[in-house]
């Protein structure tokens, strides 16, 4: 019987290590030289007009959408890559995680002026606002299926590797009948949450305004603020009636039949009792195009690919030379090394330069500011986990609720918060602390579904054989949770929580400063000094909310999420 395995101890792990400095320096540069180039921007570039016609909404529902899959796409990729590597190799591993912590953790609409102001200078401007979207939609959708996978590679069941190990399986057998089936759960979930962040992000990412440049893109991102800068309610309904339909269609043609058809991939002894299903999956596995596609396309080329990889895999596997200790550095590594240590001495230089023409009210207001910010960001994340984790196992657990609920929290999660933010302020800004309610809020509506989906794909791996006997042992529902479900869905928690709370620190630009009737309403809050240092292009306030910003996020992403990490990592494998 498969069994949760509990260590005495767990290792102590440093809250910072020299590769988070090595990387905080790297990113400093990066920054810097980001922030040069915007210096060089166009002074004033208007966009393109957004009309609001309902014959629009259907070509601007193509554009988001294709934006979104592009995004997706390099998500995807970036994820397997990046989460194999640091899950696969330990050393690889002490660099790439906690420079994931640090990308994790740089507010996006902070980052998206470096970017955009920076492309414009080299490219021409509608390429240059395109690729910026789809780069800020990645970093939206990126981080939490990258910390899935690493989670899932890094607690696959012991017997299972060391089956792998006695059959000799090559890089690549291992990885597409071991590693991918057993993360497939987790990475179906945290995608279609990576495609409710990139709705959320959307309204930042096709417009977008720096001091007197407008930038603007045709979608529905654009629509809906356009809509709500004029207030014009029905435009508003309009275009989230168009952004569920589409989000309906996706539901239906895409989620759910991935879903009845990663199912196969649950690690289990027993069937499980109502399998999930789909009419649309359910139609094409009867096809006879399919059938044909499938057995004169897709089984050839697959297995042209597993042969082809596996000889490549095969023909890598050689015995390590040992390197005396004695021998000289290679010039292949002293020369990258030398001239990234000049470009961040350099970079550093720059920064410390332009931070020192900040006032010491600006650094006051800036530590109060994170103070005050992560406040709300701590309330937030709690209030998510009351209700996040008995809803997402209920979801996970049952097959009648999950038939039910699912669809509802897809379309709800997909909504952006954003736009139903004006109506919430309506409402808040008549009592007392009322920005600061509706900022919680909205940091709420922006963390809370990273929680839901990823505590939703633990739920729904648990094995059925450990269900099964769960009742055979007639445990009650306290003894049922502290024993099968919060040991399960641990792993799950600790993921989705590290990807909440930087989606909460991200939503405070949007929550702590808010352009609404033609007035300014602003609390304090370092989201606050960034959306204003956007505003008035303030490059230098910009540059030290930011890298303080990240800072926070990486000090308590080592000092406390990764303890959380290796807890799960070592008590709570299922084996």
């Amino acid at each position: 019987m498969r069994r949760f395995r509990f260590s005495p101890a767990l290792p102590k792990t440093p809250a910072f290590t020299p590769g988070d400095g090595l990387i905080l320096l790297g990113l400093v540069t990066i920054l810097y030289a980001g922030t040069r180039l915007a210096f060089n921007a166009p002074v004033v570039i208007a966009g393109p007009h957004i009309s609001l016609s309902p014959l629009a909404l259907p070509w601007y529902a193509l554009f988001s959408v294709g934006r979104m899959m592009a995004a997706y796409f390099l998500s995807l990729l970036f994820s397997l890559f990046y989460g194999y590597a640091a899950a696969r190799n330990r050393t690889a591993g002490t660099v790439l995680m906690p420079l994931l912590d640090v990308l994790q953790s740089v507010p996006i609409l902070s980052f998206l002026p470096v970017v955009l102001l920076s492309l414009t200078t080299i490219l021409p401007e509608g390429f240059a606002a395109e690729l910026a979207a789809i780069v800020l939609i990645f970093t939206s959708q990126a981080w939490n299926m990258t910390f899935s996978f690493y989670q899932s590679i890094t607690t696959i069941p012991n017997e299972l590797r060391e089956a792998a190990a006695i059959y000799r399986f090559s890089f690549w057998l291992r990885f597409s009948t071991l590693e991918l089936p057993f993360a497939a759960i987790g990475l179906l979930w945290n995608s279609m949450m990576s495609w409710s962040g990139g709705w959320f992000f959307l309204m930042a990412a096709e417009i977008f305004h720096v001091g007197a440049r407008d930038f603007r893109l045709p979608g529905l991102g654009s629509y809906l603020q356009t809509a709500a800068n004029e207030a014009n309610l029905r435009a508003i309904v309009m275009g989230i009636a168009s952004l569920v339909l589409v989000i309906i269609f996706l539901d239906q043609f895409v989620w759910r039949p991935l879903i009845a058809w990663t199912d196969k991939f649950k690690v289990e002894m027993a069937e499980g009792g109502e399998p999930p299903a789909s009419w649309f999956f359910e139609m094409l596995s009867r096809s006879w195009l399919v059938k044909q596609f499938r057995a004169r396309v897709r089984r050839p080329f697959s297995t042209w690919i597993d042969g082809r990889l596996r000889r490549l895999s095969n023909g890598k596997v050689a015995t390590p030379k040992v390197v005396p200790r004695s021998r000289r550095p290679s010039w292949t590594r002293i020369v990258p090394a030398s001239i990234f240590a000049v470009a961040a001495l350099y970079g550093i230089y720059r920064t410390a330069t332009l931070l020192l023409t900040l006032p010491a009210v600006a650094w006051g207001q800036l530590g109060i500011g994170l103070a005050a910010t992560l406040a709300r960001v701590t309330v937030s994340l709690l209030i998510a986990m009351l209700w996040t984790i008995p809803v997402g196992v209920l979801i996970g657990t049952n097959r009648r609720w999950a038939n039910l609920l699912q669809p509802v929290v897809q379309i709800v999660a997909a909504i952006p918060a954003t736009a139903l933010f004006p109506v919430l302020l309506l409402v808040l800004l008549q009592t007392a602390n009322g920005l600061n309610i509706s900022a919680i809020a909205l940091m709420l509506m922006g963390a809370q579904w990273y929680l839901l989906f990823n505590v939703i794909a633990g739920a729904a791996a648990i094995p059925q054989d450990l269900r099964h006997t769960t009742d055979l042992l007639r445990l009650s529902s306290w003894d049922r949770w502290r024993t099968l479900i919060m040991p399960a869905v641990f792993p799950y928690i600790v993921t989705g929580a590290i990807t909440a709370s930087g989606g909460a620190w991200n939503a405070s630009v949007v929550a702590e400063y808010v352009e609404f009737g033609g007035q300014t309403h602003t609390t304090a809050g370092v989201g606050a000094l960034i959306a204003q240092a956007t505003g008035r292009g303030d490059y230098a306030l910009l540059l030290a909310a930011t890298l303080a910003l990240a800072s926070v996020v990486v000090f308590i992403n080592r000092t406390f999420w990764l303890r959380l990490y290796r807890l799960a990592e070592e008590r709570y494998r299922m084996e």
